[in-house]
């Protein structure tokens, strides 16, 4: 894992990678290498073994004889580690290790002029700050969505309208307390979650962003997660587990992805989400080269492969989140619908708190903000009851 153990700002030493990014790009795309391996997300590179309707993997590999294999992943440090290690040739990355990756040097310059499709992406994505520096794109987006909260409609009735249910103790509609029913996410960039609800309930902490906290901020929202951990039942972080927990254990809330809310319905589980009063956190999703790819070229007819709006549509539906390409929406070239891309949140796009990576340096005021490194120790110690 790759933290940055020093107070210096995060994009200041990209912003110094920035000077050799050009000459680093590719220049042409020459023939496939045969093999080409991907870090991904559950369910974000699909060849129809889960699901035979879903298959984006099968028709790239006869078109350009590039055998994909995945590597899935359940956390962003997970993603940063793999990608540190090497041997990889593409990673599905959010934007809480997008520039972790960038800043250390473990991706290229993406040169966007060999992507015929590139003038697709929506623009609200195309020089977004998780994945360009100084003008220079280090990604091509991929998919993004909220952090829903995913509940049993058995024992909620009605949708939450509070995170609380999964933050604070108490009796839940069905007359039980929330106590080992609920579950949490298995990663530091939690703690964004819980500033995120002391920003709507608690306004004198002053907490403009989540990802921006100073010392008495982000102790508030240690002392919230310290409380959380009581009720806990499980920090989740493998999607399939969660999926098998609201079935099998009894869990009744979490936060949680579109994903494995789309495959308990699908299971018949009574389940639905929402996104409550205090708003949501949510992830910008980037596909980024490593700077050792062994199969560069490969890599370059993946990224245009996946901006095809059929495979965004139906990734779109299978994970319930939004297309990078928005006529994906509206072509009919795949699964996905206007209606259905409105209910995914297509137009909450400014409602979303995207993940992006903690740094001292405060983008407004003159407080020192805590660094991600601070946020990884001390995340492990609330999971340990520390």
């Amino acid at each position: 894992m790759t933290c940055l153990k020093h107070t210096a700002s995060l994009l200041g030493i990209i912003s110094m990678l920035g000077a050799t990014a050009a000459s680093a790009q590719m220049t042409e795309i020459g023939a496939g290498e045969g093999e080409l391996s991907i870090v991904a997300w559950a369910g974000y590179v699909e060849r129809g073994e889960t699901d035979p309707a879903f298959d984006w993997v099968t028709k790239f590999e006869a078109a350009t004889g590039c055998m994909v294999s995945v590597k899935t992943a359940n956390t962003s440090d997970e993603m940063v580690a793999l990608m540190n290690e090497g041997g990889f040739d593409l990673v599905t990355a959010s934007g809480d290790a997008s520039l972790r990756l960038i800043a250390g040097g473990r991706v290229q310059p993406i040169n966007v002029d060999l992507i015929p499709s590139w003038g697709t992406v929506d623009d609200r994505l195309k020089s977004a700050g998780w994945h360009t520096v100084d003008g220079v794109h280090y990604g091509v987006p991929y998919m993004w969505g909220p952090n829903v909260l995913m509940y049993n409609t058995e024992v909620f009735p009605e949708a939450p309208t509070s995170w609380n249910v999964v933050f604070e103790e108490q009796t839940l509609p069905d007359g039980q307390s929330n106590k080992g029913r609920v579950q949490a996410y298995d990663g530091p960039i939690h703690v964004a979650d819980a500033a995120q609800y002391l920003m709507f309930h608690k306004p004198e902490l002053g907490i403009t962003s989540p990802y921006e906290l100073n010392e008495e901020q982000y102790a508030a929202a240690l002392e919230l997660l310290r409380g959380q951990r009581t009720i806990v039942s499980r920090y989740w972080h493998d999607a399939f587990i969660q999926i098998d927990d609201f079935t099998n254990e009894g869990v009744v809330a979490s936060g949680s992805w579109p994903f494995q809310v789309n495959l308990l319905k699908a299971a018949g589980v009574p389940v639905a989400s929402t996104i409550p009063q205090e708003g949501a956190t949510g992830w910008a999703d980037t596909t980024m080269l490593h700077v050792d790819s062994e199969h560069p070229n490969c890599a370059y007819m993946w990224f245009e492969h996946q901006l095809s709006s059929n495979l965004q549509a139906d990734l779109s539906v299978w994970f319930g989140a939004n297309p990078s390409v928005p006529a994906a929406c509206t072509d009919g070239r795949g699964m996905q619908t206007a209606e259905g891309c409105t209910a995914n949140g297509l137009d909450d796009f400014d409602k979303i708190r995207f993940w992006t990576t903690p740094v001292a340096d405060c983008s407004q005021g003159d407080d020192t903000c805590i660094p991600y490194y601070r946020w990884v120790s001390d995340y492990v110690g609330v999971i340990g009851g520390r």
